[in-house]
């Protein structure tokens, strides 16, 4: 049944959505994990708010500005961690009206990010929370070594303006016993020092459900578990009716029989591959591949008779969720194929 909105469209089935939350989120709390999700995925203080009421202690944000908007989009959000090395006059000012307003914390990898935010803050009524990112085997930021965690878990709690908030990691897939060693041997060494170490902090939703594999963690930060996406449906740790986010598209044109072009190109569903073959995966079509994606089109190619009428409409289970999002102003909230509201995506395409 064609669906009532203008294509190209991202559609969220709420539904859907809910029950991939309280997945995890009863998992975490048999197991004692505070959960901290990441809104990079949905950018919606409304989404947020669904994962507190079933049970969140707060969100996770990568930038100033998508904090600043969920803050100032929900009344209930009110205990945030951004997870970047925050550098510049420019962000540590937005970082202090932030912090006068709600429970913040943010990470560091190296003394230049810590000093910064040390002589901000030191003339400050209010300390910033600042925890250690420690690289655990994915190789992007953090420290290298415990001692090089607990070496900056000392120059923050000896710092002015700032308090030390513990460890924090993203870890690789299938990482718990890395997380684990890690951490177990910075906490000692810190505590060795005569500092607690209030929180340890990790998160990625491809080995969400193993989390309890690494107990030094007391939290946990998924971000893409609230859609799903084709990218965890290859790694089998979802499935095709656990994707809450869609593209809908409308074909086109059918110039062949073994070849279909629909309105949605790169500029909704994103040349993100993930290591996968093609743009996404058409619902109730596994013989077709979309294996060209221009602005505005979209290429739907098949080894067989492509079987698709101009005026059809698909639904699309993109390669990676969150940068869909990111792509469009407003998602649609629906109930199978009947549409509910309209959300604009308040923390999207900020460049600061």
């Amino acid at each position: 049944m064609p669906v009532p909105i203008e294509t190209p469209a991202v559609l969220v089935d709420i539904e859907i959505a809910k029950r991939n939350i309280r997945t995890f989120q009863t998992y975490a709390d048999a197991h004692g994990i505070r959960v901290r999700p990441h809104i990079k995925t949905h950018k919606l203080p409304q989404m947020a708010e669904l994962q507190l009421d079933a049970g969140a202690v707060g969100i996770t944000c990568q930038k100033v500005t998508e904090a600043e908007a969920m803050v100032d989009g929900s009344e209930r959000i009110t205990d945030v961690l951004i997870t970047y090395n925050i550098l510049g006059k420019p962000k540590l000012n937005r970082l202090e009206g932030l912090n006068n307003r709600i429970a913040l914390a943010v990470v560091a990898d190296n003394e230049t990010v810590i000093d910064g935010l040390s002589s901000h803050f030191s003339a400050k009524d209010k300390p910033l929370r600042v925890f250690v990112e420690c690289n655990t085997g994915a190789d992007r930021c953090g420290v290298p070594s415990p001692a090089e965690a607990a070496r900056l878990a000392k120059r923050i709690n000896d710092a002015e303006g700032v308090d030390f908030a513990g460890l924090m990691t993203y870890p690789p897939i299938a990482g718990e016993a890395k997380v684990q060693a890690f951490m177990s041997e910075a906490k000692r060494l810190i505590e060795a020092d005569g500092i607690a170490v209030p929180s340890i902090t990790s998160g990625g939703t491809p080995s969400m459900m193993h989390a309890a594999g690494a107990p030094v963690a007391t939290e946990y930060r998924p971000g893409t578990y609230i859609y799903n996406d084709r990218s965890l449906v290859s790694r089998g740790v979802a499935t095709w009716d656990d994707c809450a986010l869609t593209v809908l598209a409308t074909v086109v044109s059918v110039p062949s029989e073994h070849r279909a072009i629909i309105d949605a190109g790169s500029k909704v569903l994103t040349a993100d591959l993930l290591g996968l073959t093609g743009y996404g995966h058409v619902l109730g079509r596994d013989d077709i591949r979309i294996d060209q994606l221009s602005e505005e089109h979209g290429r739907l190619v098949s080894d067989g008779p492509i079987r698709l009428a101009v005026g059809e409409q698909l639904r699309i289970v993109p390669n990676h969720a969150c940068v869909v999002t990111n792509m469009v102003d407003a998602v649609h909230i629906v109930e199978g194929d009947e549409p509910k509201a309209v959300w604009p995506i308040v923390a999207r395409g900020h460049v600061l």
